[in-house]
């Protein structure tokens, strides 16, 4: 049906009667509306609320875009934790900006506000006023306050050890500590025997436990742990710094022909390796030790791990001295085997992951590789567990400066095939999960390896032109084998020590490089040969690998680098761009940062210096036709005429000519090659080797240990 204009506007106006008739009757009284009251509107609007909610269907479809909301908005909490920054001060972390909270910081007393942070700090002494105030905000702000275990060790008194008698060690031994060495028995025997001694490398470790065991004599026997390489070298100190001991009461467990030995009642001191001990846990704990000590204790990475298993048991009555130049080689998991050894009913090793190590839960378990709160860290191992004194502190050594020579890329063993492996190797690493970085990187470093020989090779016969000794270190045996052929080709006197090398032979050959003049050079295994040797003859370090461990490298370093050297120390890091290095060298001050938050390690990468190889004479070497290969003429011992020489020698300069050239435009200055690429950077989500377990695979040598 249709309707004009006029029947549709009388319509409307009908329709505006009938409305305004049937609002008159429902308000018969009502002249003017009235405003109503604030708490009638307040129920008002309550009761419509009430209402919608109650007559909502969940399967019915709204009514229009504009229905209103009827859900009440639910209030952010704010949460926050509080954590050390030294032993009587704390800092507050807030997950946002909350004015209650800051008007509440501003009560207190000691309040510090940090302008770096953007935290607040404050004394000790207000953290229960603190924790009070803040209580009766929760649910909408909590404070995670400090776990039991901190609050236990920062209310049990300060231990003096200054007072410490140490007339009760022998005087052999006793005669020969430094200064900082009674210092470090005295803060050993203040802590009742059980206490991890981190000095430097080259600090005489060895005499301070042996010293805080000679004050404990009548808690004996004695159990040594450590590494294969150094039972003999323990058993020729307790010789030495305590000959009130009988050699024929030090037994040395090696296999199942010492049992009887160990087992008699006479043995007052029994020194095995890591590798032994969770083979023979039973016969030792019937030895009943009163007193252990745990060389090389980083070794403890794994609370799972047999060794670790047994130690426990040997460790739980007696008193423990661990000792380790470096506790951590890269991450605080570390350190928990080693505390837990200590002090086993401290913390749990969840509790010390989610305060320590960032720990979070995946489908695999916890993981435990990152970091957290090591301000509070550092402040728990000095107070309650160990002592650490770095060379700086209490030697007057010559200062060790470090190097980094960038490779020839004219010398790398490589093909433009193998270029693009190398390249392809670097991106499967980048772009791989984690689970499978590691595989990945065992093929990128293992090849690394085989191509930046030549060029290591080249840079050793360079050094053999110097007077001075040298340390080499190397990781694959490939590259250790051609160091050492390269060193007999030029009849080099020198020493070579790898994991297959007898303890007795390891002392002659250090006695060999310190005291003979005629030996230039040692060749030694990082993995093998980084702790328990003194070789302070040499005036330079050598690193023709790397390792992913820091801790490692600065033991290797600190071979040379240590107690009884006259003299500097220069140590040099052998790079090749384009390989394994450019991931490992960034990696490495990462971890060295995190060591250095914890207050384990005081060195440091970022400011080394950077040279690049020396290339005269390359092509010499290198490039040459003629050079021994055909100075004779083939079947006979007649040198070749002198024109054909000739020839060959005018050939050979123009092809140095044109080597040289691109020798001279691959090596660019340092800021030009950190322009152009990203030689010696790392991405910020790139973990490398965030995983330590299975470190053997990476090169067919023993750890020995």
């Amino acid at each position: 049906m249709e309707c004009t204009k006029e029947q549709i506007e009388q319509k409307r106006l009908a329709a505006l009667q009938k409305r305004l008739a049937k609002n008159n009757s429902q308000n018969p009284h009502t002249s003017q509306p009235q405003k109503p009251s604030d708490q009638q509107e307040h129920l008002k609007q309550g009761q419509s609320k009430s209402n919608s909610a109650h007559t909502f269907h969940p399967y019915s479809r709204p009514n229009s875009s504009k229905q209103p909301t009827t859900t009440l908005p639910v209030s952010n909490v704010v949460t926050g934790s509080v954590y050390l920054i030294s032993e009587d001060r704390f800092e507050v972390s807030m997950s946002e900006f909350c004015p209650p909270l800051i008007n509440i910081f501003k009560t207190l007393r000691t309040r510090s506000f940090d302008s770096n942070t953007k935290l607040w700090n404050f004394a000790m002494s207000d953290y229960e006023i603190l924790m009070s105030k803040v209580s009766p905000l929760a649910p909408h702000i909590v404070i995670a306050p400090l776990p039991a275990f901190v609050l236990k060790i920062l209310n049990d008194p300060v231990i003096d050890h200054s007072a410490v008698d140490l007339t009760p060690i022998e005087a052999t031994l006793r005669n020969k500590l430094l200064p900082f060495q009674e210092d470090g028995v005295r803060f050993g025997i203040a802590h009742k025997g059980r206490c991890l001694i981190a000095d430097d490398m080259g600090l005489g470790k060895t005499f301070q436990a042996l010293a805080i065991a000679s004050y404990y004599r009548h808690d004996w026997p004695l159990l040594i742990v450590t590494t294969s390489s150094m039972r003999e070298t323990w058993q020729n100190k307790i010789s030495e710094l305590l000959p009130s001991v009988p050699l024929v009461n030090i037994a040395t467990l090696t296999s199942n022909k010492d049992v009887n030995f160990v087992s008699d009642k006479q043995v007052e001191v029994v020194i095995v390796s890591y590798k032994i001990i969770s083979l023979h846990t039973d016969l030792l704990k019937q030895k009943k030790f009163g007193f252990v000590i745990v060389d090389e204790s980083h070794h403890l990475k794994s609370p799972k791990a047999q060794c670790t298993g047994a130690l426990f048991k040997l460790c739980v009555q007696g008193r423990a001295v661990l000792l380790s130049g470096t506790p951590a080689l890269s991450r605080p998991v570390e350190l928990y085997t080693q505390l837990s050894l200590l002090e086993p009913r401290l913390f749990t090793y969840t509790e010390y992951g989610k305060r320590y190590c960032d720990a979070k839960q995946t489908n695999f378990g916890w993981d435990m590789t990152g970091k957290s709160n090591l301000a509070e860290l550092l402040v728990i191992l000095q107070r309650r567990f160990l002592i650490r004194r770095t060379k700086e502190q209490v030697l007057n050594l010559e200062e060790k400066t470090r190097e980094t020579v960038i490779l020839d890329q004219s010398l790398l063993n490589y093909s433009k095939e193998q270029q693009q492996g190398l390249s392809q190797m670097a991106e499967k690493f980048k772009n791989s999960k984690s689970s499978e970085k590691h595989v990945a990187m065992i093929q990128y470093f293992n090849e690394s390896a085989a191509i930046k020989m030549p060029a290591v090779c080249k840079y050793i016969r360079q050094l053999l032109k110097e007077s001075s000794k040298f340390l080499v270190f190397a990781h694959h045996k490939n590259v250790i084998e051609s160091i050492c052929d390269t060193l007999d080709e030029q009849r080099v006197n020198y020493i070579r020590i790898v994991g297959s090398t007898p303890t007795h032979v390891r002392t002659d050959l250090v006695d060999k490089f310190q005291h003979s003049e005629s030996c230039r050079c040692a060749v030694l295994s990082i993995t093998a040969a980084n702790a328990g040797l003194t070789l302070t003859a040499a005036d330079l370090v050598i690193f023709a690998e790397l390792h992913w461990n820091p801790g490692i490298l600065i033991q290797a370093e600190s071979r040379a680098h240590r107690l009884g050297r006259a003299g500097s120390v220069c140590v040099r890091y052998l790079l090749a761009r384009g390989t394994a290095d450019d991931y490992m060298w960034p990696l490495l001050q990462t971890k060295l940062n995190v060591l250095n938050d914890v207050g384990l390690s005081g060195d440091n990468f970022e400011d080394t210096k950077m040279k690049h190889q020396d290339t005269k004479n390359n092509i010499i070497q290198y490039m040459s036709p003629v050079r021994n290969k055909n100075e004779y003429i083939p079947g006979t011992n007649i040198k070749k005429a002198s024109q054909e020489q000739t020839e060959n020698t005018q050939s050979q300069t123009d092809s140095q000519t044109t080597l040289h050239g691109i020798s001279k435009l691959t090596l660019l200055s340092p800021e030009k090659n950190s322009s152009e690429s990203n030689t010696y950077g790392v991405d910020s989500d790139d973990k490398f080797m965030d995983n330590d377990e299975d470190d053997e695979i990476l090169a067919d040598i023993d750890l020995d240990i």
